[in-house]
């Protein structure tokens, strides 16, 4: 009876070894992810998308923050007072040079263009977060506005992340037009999707939750989507053109993935929806 006795309390100290070596790797990955998370959201170093031509004037720029912080910027002044200015605000990933093959298309259309780095992009100062990437955008509206741009001529199209703070700026204002490329719901979605095992929502500190804002825009709002995205799922997109109010249009594209190719499909959308706000 001792024998066995033994034999069950080693085989228990086991499985109690076993489950707090799980429990330890695991408090391990908790407490590195939340500590390490603005480095798995953001990457200003990633190099996508280069060595295109620019084929688009583009003035530099930089836009001054209320935190004091400078951010590069490129202005394409078509005509200020006889077109809308696209405000476009890029995702969590690259430089301004990766949206080379992005603004090219802008050319033939009658729109004007600023394209913002984001702070700790494109060697600005500062790290991003989600109240700071607010507020560069808001800065980048004053910018505008200081040029002589009225809200009302402002188009604001956010790309990935960059919807997350489109959304934001866009509440209860009279910009002409809204443009979402490959939205999500909110990081606590996304979150969820990519790492199921942890409680991403008590740890997240930027939480972007678009889908609680998007009531709240009365400007037209045109959302685009690759429906094999594998980066943002295809069902959020679906989800924030449900959410949103009218008047709302969609391009659903088939074939593309979180990075949307400027076909001419995709080009004549926007280029509708843009004659569509005059």
């Amino acid at each position: 009876m001792n024998f066995l006795f033994k034999r069950k309390l080693i085989k228990m100290n086991y499985f109690t070894l076993i489950l707090l070596a799980f429990l330890a790797a695991y408090l391990f990955v908790l407490i590195s992810t939340y500590i390490f998370q603005r480095n798995l959201l953001y990457h200003p170093k990633e190099n996508n998308y280069f060595g295109d031509q620019l084929l688009v004037p583009i003035e530099t720029a930089k836009v001054q923050t209320s935190d004091g912080i400078e951010l590069l910027s490129w202005f394409h002044n078509k005509n200020l007072i006889k077109y809308k200015t696209i405000l476009f605000l890029h995702g969590n990933a690259g430089s301004l040079e990766n949206r080379i093959h992005k603004i090219n298309h802008f050319k033939d259309m009658k729109v004007n263009f600023l394209l913002i780095a984001w702070r700790g992009f494109n060697g600005n100062k500062g790290k991003p977060t989600e109240s700071g990437l607010y507020e560069d955008a808001e800065s980048a509206v004053q910018w505008l506005k200081s040029k002589g741009v009225t809200e009302e001529n402002i188009i604001i199209y956010g790309e990935s992340l960059g919807t997350g703070v489109a959304t934001e700026i866009a509440q209860n204002k009279n910009f002409a037009g809204i443009i979402l490329e490959s939205p999500f719901t909110s990081m606590i979605d996304a979150g969820k999707d990519k790492y199921p095992y942890l409680p991403v929502r008590f740890m997240l500190k930027d939480k972007y939750e678009s889908d609680k804002k998007i009531k709240s825009i009365k400007s037209p709002i045109l959302i685009m989507h690759g429906k094999i995205d594998n980066i943002v799922p295809f069902h959020m997109g679906k989800k924030m053109y449900e959410l949103a109010n009218e008047p709302k249009y969609y391009y659903f594209s088939e074939y593309d993935d979180h990075m949307m190719e400027y076909n001419d499909k995709l080009l004549n959308t926007l280029k509708s929806f843009i004659k569509s706000l005059n």
